[in-house]
Formats: C-alpha cells, structure tokens, sequence
C-alpha cells in the first residue's frame, strides 16, 4: 500500500472495485472510525456516538483520516473534531458529512443500497469508483475531463454497458464478471 500497515486498513477500501459500505451503531471512536471513514458509504443510527479521539491520548488519527477527513468535511470541522476529540452523535455526523446517511437501522439500509447497486452494470460501479476516488481532489480540470473519457470508452459497447442500456426497456440481460 501507500501507508503503513495502520493506514492500509482504511485506505486500501479505495482499491477494490467494488463500493464498500460501513455501518456504525453504538460507538464508533478512534481507528475504528477511521476505518468506517475510508468506506464508500457509511449509514449510522441517530443517536451513534461518534469521535476522533486520537488528542485525548496525546495522538493524531494516523490511519488515513487526512485524506478521507478533507474529501468528507470543511477543514476547520476536521480540526475542531480532532483537536478536541468531541463526541458527536450520528445525526451531526451526517449533518456535516461524516456519515452518508442516518437511518434507524443501518444494515437494512446497507443491503437496500447495495441490492441498487448490484442491479447495475459491475463495469460502470467500477468505473464511477475509480472516477472519483481518482478525480476527486485533483485540481486540474483537464485531468479529470480526461479520466472521465477514458473510463468511459473502455464502458461504450461493451456487453454490460448494452446489458444496463436493454434492461431500461425491460430487456433483463445478465451481467458478466469485470475481468480485472
């Protein structure tokens, strides 16, 4: 990986070409949240208790969260978060975009998304993850508009792009495994 065994565990979510989703309930403190941080989605109860602990302990959260910290939150939340180490309960989290979505029960709501998104063509799942794990931060307009070019035509034409496009009309196509 890029980091250190530590930040590989919650980094390394971003390689695999399939969305992964964290559900937090009950607490989620420290390197477990960073863990959930370097998922695609993260669904949380309400009422979670949620934290960047690390300064209660004289740290810093090294397991990825200054990455996935600036792609999900303004700044000074992230600094406010983590130099105090508050604890915030899951509705602010979703409120400043630390969890996807509050629901009462986020396995439900995970499996409900992910069956959404297993009716999709795995090549464009794959694809959308790329683009935007890729393009996200990147401040050069070309580079993003030529990634999306890119990723788009290895999608046109190919059998689980026709696939998607016929079940729109009802046409119910399977889809093939991605190849790599």
């Amino acid at each position: 990986g890029l980091g250190n065994l530590a930040q590989d565990v919650s980094y390394l979510w971003r390689d695999l070409p399939v969305p992964v989703i964290a559900c937090l309930h009950g607490m989620c403190f420290g390197g477990g949240l960073q863990v959930a941080l370097g998922a695609d989605m993260r669904f949380s109860t309400p009422d979670c208790r949620i934290s960047i602990m690390e300064s209660r302990w004289g740290l810093i959260p090294d397991m990825g969260a200054s990455i996935a910290l600036r792609e999900l939150v303004r700044m000074d939340v992230a600094k406010e978060l983590t130099m105090t180490g508050r604890i915030i309960a899951g509705t602010e989290a979703e409120r400043i975009g630390l969890v996807t979505r509050c629901v009462d029960d986020p396995m439900e709501e995970a499996m409900k998304v992910a069956k959404e998104i297993v009716e999709r063509s795995p090549d464009s799942v794959a694809a959308t993850k790329e683009l935007f794990q890729s393009t996200w931060v990147e401040s050069d307009e070309e580079i993003c508009l030529k990634k999306e070019t890119d990723l788009q035509m290895k999608l046109i034409g190919t059998w689980n792009q026709m696939a998607a496009s016929g079940r729109q009309f009802g046409v119910n196509l399977p889809y093939f495994q991605r190849k790599g």
